[in-house]
């Protein structure tokens, strides 16, 4: 049988109790008997009544998981055992100290031992300094533990049966969409962050790229996803970010356009923990849980296809807007396959094949096409299409979104709020400045906080209704072609809608395949001879 030094309790010592409280849902924790009012009040009444200790502090974890000790503020009382602050440690029970047998066995065996503190469990009935522990303590740490385990299992599982039904369960929601405050299952758009998405779809679908695309709304001051959280009040931390980023960058342009939740789709289950200790994991897409139809899409399917295209394109983005070409990702030379590379001789831009720049003649042949050229028989084929439709005009407005303009009163009201909310603790923080109360320093900096934060509300208000009378037909193509009855000219946005691939052969043919299938009858057979 082992042995356990124990250290005597003086006679008249008062003991500097911290008073450790403890909650989480994911160990199975009983919200209302073990809940953080209910621990904190039992142990200041067992502190009331017991002369030898005097309480030095109180610690909460809520929300933190027993099964491991990575909690704040566990580590601020290891800290404050270490300045020599507290020598005694009170908890409700053995499971709000820990639920990692191994590692709670090593703090109340040694670790505690070796710092001089006294440890009391008021249910267990367990204290430190009335003799040695239980002969059954650590037998309720590996049940503790088992519990904790068994637990955890059943909450993912519980967890994986609602992401299949569709339902959300992410603490917080994807950026253009918050929780119903109904139902925190469901999701409902955010008009002011749901209008920025639509807009980094548009901007990068007309050939922008996405370092610039960031570039372009942190120059508006638009927030980036994790600071409109903080703004808005969230307790947000983005495990991917690097601290101190408050900006838009390539990364997150990256992850919204891949993003299925924008066309409706309810993505979850992408990166999940292998067991209680185990780390995130990010799967293959294959293996996610994803179920369409959830809520209300910010991105058309049309647009959602057409985007993901681009991506899997893999396009190079170029530096200035004059020098991206509206054919870029779409250019193929016909004989080997490869891309088609564009050059300027003589003021002329042309297309010539990649491979033959790059490794000469033996791979193909050096065959090209001009910018103007390609650029006239692609918008002469469109223009034979276009002919052949009866009411242009009434074809538009069949295709705009038959949804009713959204009334953003609600959205305003929201934003005004929080501004006037700034204004008065600005108002307040120079009032508390002004009365000795808040030294200078601190003072200077809630006024740069508070004037930051009014800054960015204000840019989203201004931002709120710029595309509330948005419609369809405003678009500067289709007011064009509306006006003259075909297309004058071909943007990105045109190609991207209506062609797949064009394919230029040494032989001078030219082949386009469009996106719009064969079977509305504006092709004629190939088969078919000529009249």
């Amino acid at each position: 049988m082992g042995r356990r030094k124990t250290t005597p309790t003086p006679a008249g010592r008062i003991w500097k109790a911290a008073l450790y409280t403890r909650l989480s849902r994911e160990d199975g924790d009983k919200l209302e008997s073990n809940s953080i009012a209910t621990q904190k009040a039992i142990l200041e009444e067992y502190v009331r009544q017991d002369p030898t200790l005097t309480c030095a502090g109180v610690y909460v974890d809520d929300g933190c998981t027993g099964t491991n000790f990575d909690r704040p503020g566990f580590q601020k009382m290891i800290r404050d055992i270490e300045a020599g602050a507290i020598d005694c440690i009170l908890v409700k029970d053995l499971s709000r100290f820990g639920r990692d047998y191994i590692d709670t066995g090593r703090y109340l065996e040694r670790w505690l031992p070796e710092h001089g503190v006294r440890f009391i469990s008021i249910s267990d009935n367990i204290d430190s300094a009335k003799g040695a522990y239980d002969m059954l303590l650590p037998f309720k740490n590996v049940f503790n533990e088992q519990y904790a385990r068994d637990i955890s299992k059943k909450i993912r599982s519980s967890f994986r049966a609602k992401q299949e039904k569709g339902q959300f369960i992410g603490a917080f929601a994807s950026y253009g969409y918050r929780k119903s405050p109904q139902d925190h299952n469901k999701l409902e758009i955010d008009p002011v962050a749901a209008q920025v998405v639509r807009r980094v779809f548009d901007l990068f679908e007309s050939g922008m790229g996405k370092i610039r695309i960031a570039k372009t709304l942190n120059a508006e001051g638009i927030p980036c996803p994790s600071e409109y959280k903080r703004l808005n009040g969230d307790r947000y931390n983005n495990g991917q970010r690097i601290d101190n980023t408050t900006y838009w960058t390539y990364s997150t342009i990256h992850r919204m356009l891949q993003n299925a939740m924008y066309v409706g789709t309810m993505e979850q289950g992408c990166a999940p923990r292998a067991g209680m200790h185990g780390r995130a994991k990010k799967l293959d897409q294959s293996q996610w849980v994803m179920v369409p139809n959830t809520h209300e899409a910010i991105i058309s399917q049309e647009q959602w296809d057409r985007v993901q295209a681009l991506l899997q394109k893999n396009t190079r983005q170029l530096a200035f807007d004059q020098n991206v070409s509206p054919f870029a990702g779409y250019l193929k030379c016909g004989d080997c396959g490869r891309a088609m590379c564009k050059t300027r001789s003589k003021g002329e831009t042309r297309y010539g094949c990649g491979s033959y720049k790059r490794y000469g003649p033996t791979v193909c042949s050096p065959h090209y096409i001009t910018h103007d050229e390609l650029t006239g028989i692609v918008l002469e084929d469109l223009n034979r299409i276009i002919g052949t439709v009866q009411d242009l005009k009434a074809l538009a407005q069949e295709a705009a979104p038959d949804t009713p303009k959204r009334d953003l009163t609600i959205e305003r009201d929201r934003l005004q709020a929080s501004l006037d909310r700034i204004y008065r603790l600005k108002k307040s923080a120079y009032e508390d400045y002004r009365d000795d109360l808040l030294s200078k320093e601190d003072f200077l900096r809630y006024k740069a906080d508070y004037e930051s934060q009014e800054q960015r509300l204000t840019q989203q208000l201004a931002h709120l209704s710029e595309d509330a009378e948005h419609s369809v037909l405003d678009s500067p193509w289709v007011s064009s072609l509306l006006q003259h009855g075909k297309l004058t000219d071909l943007d990105r946005t045109t190609i991207a809608e209506t062609i797949q691939q064009i394919q230029v052969y040494s032989d001078g043919c030219i082949e386009i395949t469009y996106r719009f299938a064969d079977d509305l009858g504006l092709f004629p057979d190939p088969d078919t001879p000529d009249p």
